[in-house]
């Protein structure tokens, strides 16, 4: 498929979660996908399976254009999915279905830094989505257990 950091383009095969999907690239190459900027929440987490419903319903069987530059240690790209023109990852964020993943932030430009932190403020000042829960656990701390929020 696609040289590193060169758009792909595909139709979605596959929604795996909240901020994982398989596109289909030139009718041959599944390729997984994980949402840049993003962290949604796990499927065995509250709003789990309505994270991956509002992304499926947003691009499953959909052409995507994903702007990438590098894969995760998992062989997944990391990348900022659109579809008609529209910031996926953003959208997650926009609906409390996913966090901004701050940890990335970094390896946003300086304007999706701005939108997704605005959109996140957004999300959790109107209570929607995720933010919701009284005390909504971010999925890096679900998997991690151990690092636990000490002194939160």
């Amino acid at each position: 498929f696609a040289a590193l950091g060169a758009d792909l383009v595909g139709r979605v095969v596959g929604v795996a979660d909240g901020d994982t999907i398989t596109v289909l690239v030139d009718g041959h190459a599944n390729v997984k996908v994980r949402l840049a900027g993003i962290d949604a929440p796990e499927k065995a987490q509250p709003y789990g399976a309505v994270s991956k419903r509002h992304l499926s319903d947003k691009v499953f069987g959909r052409t995507v254009t994903v702007e990438w530059t590098k894969k995760d240690k998992y062989g997944r790209v990391i990348g900022r999915v659109l579809a008609d023109g529209d910031d996926v990852c953003l959208d997650q964020v926009r609906f409390g279905f996913a966090w901004h993943y701050k940890q990335y932030a970094n390896e946003q430009t300086a304007s999706q830094r701005t939108a997704y932190a605005s959109a996140e403020e957004q999300a959790r000042h109107e209570k929607v989505g995720l933010w919701s829960l009284s005390d909504p656990v971010p999925p890096w701390e679900f998997r991690h257990p151990d690092r636990a929020r000490v002194g939160m």
